[in-house]
């Protein structure tokens, strides 16, 4: 680590911390990280972290978070992680518990496809960091309303993770309702610090994230660079019937087109519809059986058993060979797969936010 005034910020931290860092061999800390570090340790202020994907806003946060509560005299506390997806509880529940591992903080992740004994561990021992979604905290609330005193009076921080989706939006106003919740339950503020790659409106976000004061908004600003290809296909009326014995519909010209160049590197393919996420997968895999060559095709959607689904996302990321995933919109937010070369969006997407 460079021992010059761009690290102050690493010294702040704890050694523990420090230690995960020269381990995983980084040799400075990202402008990101070094601006989050003071005002989030400060434990004083709502901060707000804007900056590209796979730029280190997750460990921006986490640096200082596990160092204030590693500080702390009698216990380590309670942060909860709150997450619109499932999926991307998944990918940060194994960076975390990777980070917390020697400082010995538990990591939980809190969703349906949890089992139940897992739940019953965190609520006997509320410590550490919770990974949660606003459905399941909400359910949490009606659940166990006696206990939420108990099990949420020590939460330090609350962390909210690609906080662009829920602005503006009813499930926007329901996550501003849990925090309001788990404030009442710890009886004092909690500082909440909101995530995001795509945020336009700072002001808004400020207003979202507590209304009516300020904000520490950390944004470097870093240059974002985007190549677009449009590419369209005449579609006959035979298209129309959707006969997946056709050899030449608009979907078998698109599957045709995108395979040489999906099967050369990581990608993301987003056809609009379960049933197409599964047609599409099929298309591609029966081409990598006429071209002899290694399926590296998963479907990906909310119909899929939770071991299918994670074993897309675990392959994608430490696969040597590559690997695409046609998915629906599970993995539309936020999942750290910093190999992806490519997206692909199949039609129209289904919204604007989209």
């Amino acid at each position: 680590m460079k021992n010059d005034a761009s690290s102050n910020s690493f010294e702040l931290l704890d050694p523990r911390i420090q230690r995960w860092i020269w381990e995983h061999e980084w040799t400075e800390l990202r402008s990101i990280q070094e601006g989050a570090i003071p005002p989030i340790l400060s434990h004083e202020k709502d901060v707000i972290l804007s900056s590209g994907t796979a730029s280190g806003k997750t460990e921006a946060a986490f640096f200082p978070i596990l160092t204030h509560m590693l500080q702390r005299p009698d216990s380590i506390g309670l942060t909860v992680y709150i997450s619109p997806l499932i999926a991307l509880i998944n990918d940060q529940f194994n960076r975390l518990e990777d980070m917390c591992e020697e400082p010995e903080i538990p990591v939980y992740a809190w969703h349906g496809g949890i089992s139940a004994s897992k739940k019953r561990k965190f609520i006997s021992n509320p410590k550490g960091v919770l990974l949660i979604t606003p459905e399941s905290l909400q359910a949490f609330f009606c659940n166990h309303g006696g206990m939420t005193e108990i099990v949420f009076s020590e939460t330090q921080y609350i962390v909210i993770d690609e906080m662009h989706s829920f602005i503006g939006t009813e499930r926007g106003k329901q996550l501003q309702t849990l925090m309001h919740l788990l404030e009442c339950a710890a009886k004092r503020k909690i500082p909440r610090i909101g995530l995001s790659a795509t945020l336009g409106d700072m002001g808004l976000a400020s207003e979202y994230l507590r209304k009516g004061c300020d904000v520490e908004i950390i944004n470097p600003g870093t240059p974002m660079h985007l190549q677009i290809l449009l590419k369209g296909f005449v579609q006959t009326q035979n298209d129309d019937k959707n006969d997946e014995n056709e050899d030449e519909t608009a979907t078998v010209k698109i599957a045709k087109y995108l395979f040489p160049i999906l099967i050369q590197s990581n990608n993301l393919v987003f056809p609009n519809s379960r049933a197409k996420v599964e047609y599409y997968t099929k298309l591609f895999s029966e081409l990598c059986e006429v071209n002899k060559c290694t399926n590296g095709f998963f479907a990906h959607h909310g119909n899929l058993a939770h071991g299918i689904r994670e074993e897309a996302e675990l392959t994608i990321k430490q696969s040597n060979h590559p690997t695409t995933i046609v998915c629906t919109n599970t993995l539309e937010l936020g999942i750290d797969i910093g190999s992806v070369e490519s997206i692909v969006q199949i039609g129209s997407p289904p919204s604007v936010s989209s």
